[in-house]
């Protein structure tokens, strides 16, 4: 599968939509489900994605996020329903930068990283949300507040 990045080997994120073509080698590619981050309202999001996931297999689910509207009590259900997920599990949105910024998010409080190193790993795989304040700042005082310490 093209433009696909690997977190770790529990989460993967796409950095385009989901083709029901690109739903297919997930399937056969070893995932057992897919979290869409983007909402139904979003131009070009494909109503029967759940349907087509499914399908292959897949759980799927989607659980929309929006920058603008990005709150802790939102980023704490992504958080639970990316743990709840089977593995591994690929995260999609419109452009990668919602889905590399949770996944990262996640990663991150799990093993204990910092917000600058976590960033500093998503600008290593061509996500880097510089021009988007919001997002960053949430980012890191997520984390910040999250991450397990040793």
């Amino acid at each position: 599968m093209q433009n696909v990045k690997k977190i770790n080997d529990k989460i993967a994120i796409a950095m385009t939509p989901l083709t029901p073509e690109d739903l297919q080698e997930a399937a056969q590619s070893g995932y057992k489900s897919v979290m869409n981050l983007r909402d139904p309202g979003e131009q070009g999001f494909i109503r029967y994605e759940g349907s087509q996931a499914d399908i292959r297999g897949l759980e799927y689910v989607n659980l929309p996020v929006k920058p603008d509207q990005l709150n802790e009590e939102l980023a704490d259900r992504v958080m639970q329903q990316i743990d709840a997920l089977p593995k591994p599990t690929l995260i999609h949105c419109k452009s990668g930068l919602r889905s590399g910024m949770m996944a990262l998010m996640n990663v991150a409080i799990h093993e204990g990283m910092s917000p600058e190193d976590a960033m500093q790993k998503g600008k290593e795989m061509g996500l880097d949300c510089e021009g988007k304040p919001q997002m960053k700042e949430f980012f890191k005082t997520y984390v910040s507040t999250h991450a397990k310490t040793s």
